[in-house]
């Protein structure tokens, strides 16, 4: 058995898998909630799935980017697991979880989530010949930016404003695929599949330096002088 955690953004998720197949999950609209929901939405899904935290072999994080506290909250709890359980443990990328639901497409997809300032956090990936890669790193940048370098029809997901969604298609036309929000609606479950893959290879990070992705520090203000 195996727990997926992602607090990345306001929608939070949870899954339990067993041997690839999921046994349970849960996504909702957490706010800035997330120390308060986390631990009850897991305590509810191992009850619904009768299962006992003994027969856990491993947390699978999305580790960013995103919120800073959904983050935080997100990555203690999985390496307070993993340190407890005594259970290796994988960070997944956010965007990365984000743009592997849409990997059946058969085209690039681009995950886009707000970085504040007039910025995105963004990354390019696509699967070929059935291998899934990263053909773009992750970055923060700007829309504008980001179009420039867009070259072929490409899907794009994630924290799509209205306002984004206009920019896309007035910079890019027919090369923008949006998807719609139902469709888009974040799953842990995907998580799981892409930490299941590491699992598999014996790819584990070490839970002391294992840190959230957040491509950009946060904003501190000098202290006022007397």
């Amino acid at each position: 058995m195996h727990i997926a955690i992602d607090t990345s953004t306001d929608t939070a998720s949870l899954a339990l898998v067993r041997d690839s197949e999921i046994i349970a999950e849960l996504t909702w609209r957490s706010e800035q909630n997330h120390s308060v929901q986390l631990l009850p939405n897991l305590a509810h899904l191992l009850k619904q799935g009768k299962i006992s935290l003994s027969s856990v072999k491993g947390i699978i994080v999305a580790k960013g980017p995103g919120g800073y506290n959904g983050l935080r909250v997100g990555l203690s709890t999985a390496k307070g697991l993993a340190f407890c359980l005594n259970v290796p443990i994988v960070g997944i990328s956010t965007l990365e979880v984000e743009a592997y639901q849409h990997a059946g497409m058969g085209l690039p997809v681009c995950p886009i989530f707000n970085a504040g300032r007039g910025e995105i956090a963004t990354a390019i990936y696509e699967r070929k010949k059935d291998k899934w890669s990263q053909s773009m790193a992750e970055q923060i940048t700007t829309v504008d930016t980001l179009c420039s370098q867009i070259a072929t029809r490409t899907v794009f997901c994630g924290q799509i404003t209205p306002s984004i969604a206009t920019r896309l298609r007035e910079m890019l036309g027919e090369k923008a695929v949006i998807v719609s929000s139902a469709v888009d609606w974040r799953r842990a479950g995907f998580l799981a599949e892409l930490g299941l893959k590491r699992f598999n290879n014996g790819d584990y990070d070490d839970p002391v330096t294992l840190q959230p992705l957040y491509l950009r520090g946060p904003a501190i203000t000098k202290a006022k002088h007397r």
